[in-house]
């Protein structure tokens, strides 16, 4: 059974508080699991989320931050010692090689897994083996290289039972209909068109520390779930644009701009033990699904539209 659901390891910006861990997000998309931004603690937090290394296919860093990245030392040592049998792919900003490297080879380890490293040096599509869906990646403002990422599942078809029906569609004739795109049956041609309708691909955005900049925007644009941090309130604007990030209202703003249908906010200051305020100030600017998002969370994709 497909499962598409977003499970949130860590929720804190700089500073992880007592109940908030540094960042770490599962995104759980049929058979692939994609882990973004592991901050520290991410291999225990999965632990306790039900997380296994074998579920990781694919590790995307947005920047090399600590709390964005520090946890990638474990996870990869993990992927090691659970001797996951595929491929894992790792994403992140080239400029950013060094850390990388660095953290890949904290310790001394046995290597038992394939780690494919993808280095970003522009924005754009990227390499996803075997993935069925299309992963880019797109440049945010922040004092360090930072690239959000998005995940676009190609649009489909659905067939329509009524429509089979009239036209005397069925039985092995609906398989041959749907791989070839055209059948001839009792003397008139059927297509595929002619008895199904449009499935649009879903889309999932991760937007992390930015000021507010066109790629927001970008990353944003239909996606059915977007991840977003909201570091500050409205009142904090000017910490948000001095340290590039992004307050509650802004990431609102540029939800219901790109007509999101679930916002997830995450990546809260330490100075806020209360989060109601982000809830209040999200609702305002955005009539869609709002999530404040939890330590060990699982927040499903919306089901199709």
């Amino acid at each position: 059974m497909s499962m598409r659901e977003l499970v949130v390891l860590g929720t804190a910006s700089q500073v992880p508080t007592r109940h908030r861990n540094h960042n770490g997000y599962l995104l759980r998309w049929d058979g692939e699991g994609l882990l973004f931004d592991p901050g520290e603690g991410t291999q225990r937090q999965m632990l306790h989320a039900g997380v296994s290394a074998t579920d990781l296919t694919r590790i995307c860093v947005t920047h090399f931050h600590g709390d964005h990245s520090l946890g990638l030392a474990g996870v990869v040592q993990r992927i090691n010692l659970d001797r996951v049998p595929h491929p894992v792919h790792a994403y992140y900003p080239a400029s950013g090689q060094v850390f990388f490297e660095r953290l890949r080879h904290a310790t001394a380890f046995h290597e038992t897994a394939d780690l494919r490293p993808h280095p970003i040096a522009a924005a754009g599509p990227l390499d996803a083996p075997g993935a069925p869906f299309a992963l880019e990646a797109i440049r945010l403002s922040h004092p360090v290289e930072s690239f959000g990422y998005r995940l676009t599942e190609p649009d489909g078809r659905r067939l329509v039972p009524e429509r089979l029906a009239a036209l005397g569609v069925r039985g092995p004739d609906v398989g041959r209909l749907q791989r070839e795109g055209r059948l001839e049956l009792d003397g008139r041609t059927v297509t595929l068109a002619e008895v199904s309708e449009e499935k649009p691909g879903q889309r999932f955005a991760f937007v992390m520390d930015t000021r507010l900049c066109e790629g927001v925007q970008a990353l944003a644009e239909g996606a059915d779930l977007l991840v977003i941090e909201a570091t500050f309130l409205a009142a904090d604007g000017h910490l948000a644009e001095e340290h590039g990030h992004l307050t509650a209202t802004q990431a609102a703003k540029a939800a219901a701009a790109a007509g999101v249908r679930t916002l997830v906010l995450t990546h809260f200051s330490q100075r806020y033990p209360d989060l109601e305020a982000h809830l209040a100030e999200a609702r305002e600017h955005f009539d869609g699904d709002v999530v404040v998002a939890q330590d060990l969370a699982r927040i499903p994709v919306p089901s199709r539209r």
